[in-house]
């Protein structure tokens, strides 16, 4: 079972490349992030073309998540992340596919800090742990995985200095993300790769993806019971590359079927 996540950043002006890219790797589960599109405007009957059912939780501007499957119709279990009634922003989406627990999140970026957006982030990954710990108490096999707006640690993100006063690497966000791993989630990712650094967004200024001056921010979170099924995980580097790409590639991890 081949589970990818991947932030399109607009997934109707860059249709093109996400067809293209699930018609050349096939995976069986996609976590969209950053629709930007209103639940009406979500493209499902090409999707559907494609072979892929899809559950998703629209809006306009920046927010926006989706799960796409090939193995069977997504079940919806939950589509907003618990915790705070008040917050109305699109960033969660869980649902049941083919016997495992798959979760689309798009965590907040918390620029600028300090102040309201980043207090924000803070408390909606501590509403995200603890969500996070309620799944994991049921038994099911979970798959938290999105864009986590958090590189972990320092080969998470290009030698520089220049992002030291940045949300995505400020230590109170480094701390959140260990508190929300803790002893009980994999990162698939690091966890197949554990000295290498590698990147899934090269933001659009400054060259970056044509130095390789990116940041991993995107994340494959297992539960316990998923570690020893998982096979493999990589990047997929070149659709960054491609004419028109999303800012972030997709991430994939192989999970052994039972």
């Amino acid at each position: 079972m081949k589970i990818a996540t991947f932030n399109i950043n607009g997934v109707n002006r860059r249709l093109a490349n996400l067809l293209a890219w699930l018609k050349e790797t096939q995976p069986d589960i996609v976590c969209l992030q950053e629709l930007k599109a209103e639940q009406g405007a979500f493209p499902h009957e090409a999707l559907a073309r494609a072979g892929y059912d899809a559950v998703w939780a629209g809006q306009r501007s920046w927010n926006g998540v989706a799960i796409l499957s090939r193995i069977g119709e997504p079940v919806l279990t939950r589509a907003r992340l618990p915790g705070d009634i008040s917050d109305r922003q699109s960033r969660y989406i869980e649902a049941a596919v083919a016997g495992v627990l798959v979760a689309s999140l798009y965590a907040p970026n918390g620029n600028p800090q300090p102040g309201p957006k980043f207090d924000y982030k803070l408390a909606w990954l501590e509403r995200l742990r603890r969500h996070a710990t309620s799944l994991r108490k049921t038994g099911a096999p979970v798959v938290l995985a999105g864009d986590f707006n958090v590189a972990p640690n320092d080969l998470d993100i290009y030698p520089t200095k220049s992002w030291n006063d940045d949300a995505l690497i400020h230590p109170e966000s480094r701390a959140a993300f260990r508190k929300l791993v803790g002893r009980s989630w994999t990162d698939a990712l690091r966890y197949i790769h554990p000295d290498e650094r590698i990147y899934t967004f090269w933001h659009y200024k400054r060259m970056r993806w044509q130095r390789d001056a990116g940041l991993r921010l995107d994340h494959l979170l297992l539960s316990a019971n998923l570690r020893d099924r998982l096979e493999g995980a990589g990047v997929d580097r070149e659709v960054r590359g491609l004419e028109g790409a999303s800012d972030h590639a997709p991430v994939w991890i192989g999970l052994r079927r039972l």
